[in-house]
């Protein structure tokens, strides 16, 4: 089955399911998949915290990086998945607009993120951020394989 996560969302799949999210720009994509039981999810996420609008966060967890990676975490546990064989990929938190982003959105998600992982003993293996190029990511569940197409180019990740 074919799930696409748009974005301020989040899709979780078991072997023989691809995940799809467009359009990685300033948001963080991020992958996380166990191979032992073949569970995964994607996460879309928009925006670094939750604090500026609370409300939203508690409607849609998934547009904040602070509120939407711990779900993503909770929803593959949920299925199966054990923190110890998780292998976590993160893409996207460019600066689509170029180095004159006023708010540096990608980089503050990035921060966010990695503050994240460092706090719960999780590290990323692989990683394509930053940059001005938008992407789209192609997550097969049944293989954890990653595809990056950026640019006229794809790529695993």
């Amino acid at each position: 089955m074919k799930y696409i996560a748009v974005v301020g969302d989040m899709k979780v799949g078991k072997k023989g399911d691809l995940l799809v999210t467009h359009a990685l720009g300033s948001c963080l994509g991020l992958m996380i998949y166990d191979p032992a039981v073949q569970v995964g999810g994607l996460l879309h996420a928009m925006l670094p915290l939750s604090k500026i609008n609370p409300q939203k966060a508690e409607a849609n967890p998934f547009m904040f990086v602070d509120t939407g990676v711990p779900k993503l975490f909770k929803e593959v546990y949920d299925m199966g998945g054990q923190k110890a064989r998780l292998v976590v990929k993160a893409a996207g938190c460019g600066q689509p607009l170029g180095n004159n982003e006023m708010f540096k959105i990608g980089e503050r998600n990035y921060t966010v993120l990695k503050k994240l992982l460092w706090k719960n003993s999780v590290l990323l293996e692989s990683e394509d951020v930053g940059g001005t190029a938008s992407r789209t990511v192609h997550f097969n569940i049944s293989t954890g394989q990653v595809i990056i197409s950026s640019a006229g180019l794809k790529r695993e990740l």
